[in-house]
C-alpha cells in the first residue's frame, strides 16, 4: 500500500496483510486485514498515528523511506496492542528525535510489552491537544473499547477522527475510503463481535460521543476509512442496541445423531412459529459465524453429547466463548444425549451464568429421542415463543 492522502496533508500509509487467515489465534479472517497509520504533516511538526504489526515492520519503514518522510517528530500511540505498536522500538531507531505521545495506562503497556524507554514517552490527559502548526491533535480517552489504554485522536481543523480499534473491520483494499457492501459490513460486523460485543455498552456509549462531534471522516486502525460516518455509525447502534432480534441460536455438537436430531425439531418448531433460527455445527462451523450471530440472537439454545460424565468438550467451549463475549441474549436453555450417567448441563449452566439469561427448563434424553423428549421439546418451544412475546418480537 502506498501513501494515499485523505484531507489537507493527511496521508494513509499502512499496510494491507492479505496472507492472515486468524486474528487472536480465534477467529477466521475471510478478507486479511489491514493496520492503519496515518500520517499527519503540520506547518511546523509532522506526526504518525499508530505504526504498524511487527511482522511488516520492514515492508513498512522502507514505505515511508520511499515516500521521503525523513523527520517525525511525534508518535502518536492511540493503543498498546503491538498490531498497532510493535513497530515503535524500530521508529525510534529511524527517528531517533521522536517523542511517543500517549495516555498513562498505554505507557505502562509500551514500557512493559516493547520496552520502550521512560524518557521517549510524552504523556497527555484526556482533551489535551497538541499543536503541528495549522493542526492540532486532540486526544479523547475511550477506555474499553476495546483495552484500558484505548484513546481516539482528532486532527481538529480537518475533523478527522481517528478511532483506532474502534469502528474498523477486519479487511483489505486498494483505495482507502470505504464502500459500502454486503461483504464490508459482514466484515465489520465479525470484526465487532470478536473484539467490541464483550464491551457494547461502552461502545454505546461512544457511538453517541461520536454521533454528537459530527466528525467528517472516521480513520480507524482497521479496515478503510469512512468518509461518510452514518454508515458505521448506524451500523454499531444497531448492534450495540438493547434488545437482540427475532432469532434463536442453536449451536450443538452431535456424535451419534441424537442431539442433533432435537436441534432440528427445535428449529422446524420455531420457523413454524414465527422465529428465525441459525443452527450452527460446533466441530464444523465457522466460529465467526457463531460470533456475529451473537449479536442478533435474543435466545440460545445450547444442544450437546455427554463423553464419559459431563458435556463434549467442544459444547464447554462455545459456552465459555459466549460467557466472555456477552452477547445481549436474554434466554437459555440446553438439549443433549447421554449413555450412561452424569451431568450434562451443569458446568454449561456455571459458564452462561455470568450472563444472568433467563434459563428455560432443559431437555436431555438417554439415548434416541422419544415421544415423550419431543413433548418436551414442544414445551421449550411454547416457552421461547412466549418470552420473545414479552419482548415484542413477535
Amino acid at each position: 500500500m502506498k501513501f494515499q492522502e485523505i484531507k489537507n496533508n493527511v496521508f494513509y500509509c499502512g499496510l494491507n496483510d492479505v496472507d492472515r487467515e486468524i486474528f487472536d489465534e480465534l477467529i477466521p479472517l475471510e478478507n486479511g486485514t489491514s493496520y492503519n497509520s496515518y500520517l499527519v504533516k503540520g506547518s511546523e511538526k509532522t506526526a504518525i498515528i499508530d505504526t504498524m504489526y511487527p511482522k511488516m515492520s520492514d515492508e513498512y519503514l522502507e514505505n515511508l523511506e520511499e515516500n521521503n518522510i525523513t523527520n517525525v517528530d511525534y508518535i502518536i500511540a492511540n493503543h498498546g496492542e503491538q498490531d498497532h505498536s510493535g513497530t515503535l522500538p524500530k521508529m525510534l531507531e529511524k527517528y531517533p528525535e521522536a517523542k511517543i505521545i500517549t495516555n498513562p495506562t498505554c505507557k505502562n503497556n509500551l514500557m512493559s510489552m516493547l520496552f520502550v524507554p521512560e524518557d521517549k514517552i510524552i504523556t497527555v490527559q484526556n482533551e489535551e491537544e497538541l499543536s503541528l502548526g495549522d493542526k492540532t491533535l486532540k486526544f479523547i480517552f475511550a477506555p474499553n473499547v476495546h483495552w484500558p489504554d484505548t484513546m481516539f485522536t482528532l486532527i481538529k481543523e480537518d475533523n478527522l477522527l481517528c478511532t483506532c480499534d474502534f469502528l474498523g473491520a477486519h479487511y483489505t483494499f486498494e483505495d482507502v475510503f470505504a464502500v459500502p457492501s454486503e461483504e464490508l459490513t459482514k466484515s465489520a460486523k465479525r470484526y465487532y463481535a470478536e473484539i467490541m460485543m464483550p464491551f457494547r455498552v461502552m461502545c454505546k456509549k461512544y457511538v453517541q460521543m461520536i454521533k454528537d462531534m459530527n466528525v467528517d471522516m472516521i480513520l480507524p486502525s482497521h479496515g478503510p476509512v469512512h468518509k461518510n460516518p452514518k454508515y458505521i455509525l448506524d451500523l454499531y447502534t444497531d448492534w450495540t442496541s438493547d434488545i437482540g432480534k427475532n432469532l434463536v441460536l442453536l449451536p450443538y455438537v452431535s456424535m451419534y445423531g441424537s442431539t442433533e436430531e432435537m436441534i432440528n425439531y427445535l428449529s422446524d418448531k420455531l420457523n413454524q412459529k414465527g422465529i428465525d433460527t441459525l443452527k450452527y455445527d460446533i466441530i464444523t462451523g465457522d466460529l465467526g459465524d457463531l460470533a456475529m450471530a451473537l449479536i442478533d440472537g435474543t435466545t440460545i439454545v445450547l444442544g450437546t453429547s455427554m463423553v464419559l460424565a459431563g458435556p463434549h468438550p467442544a459444547s464447554v467451549n462455545i459456552a465459555y466463548i459466549a460467557s466472555v463475549l456477552k452477547p445481549k441474549a436474554k434466554f437459555a436453555s440446553f438439549v443433549g444425549s447421554f449413555g450412561w450417567g452424569g451431568k450434562l448441563f451443569d458446568v454449561l449452566g456455571e459458564l452462561l451464568a455470568k450472563l444472568r439469561l433467563d434459563v428455560i427448563s432443559p431437555v436431555q434424553v438417554k439415548g434416541k429421542p422419544t415421544e415423550e423428549t419431543f413433548k418436551q421439546l414442544d414445551e421449550m418451544v411454547n416457552s421461547i415463543v412466549e418470552k420473545h412475546k414479552s419482548l415484542n418480537l413477535l
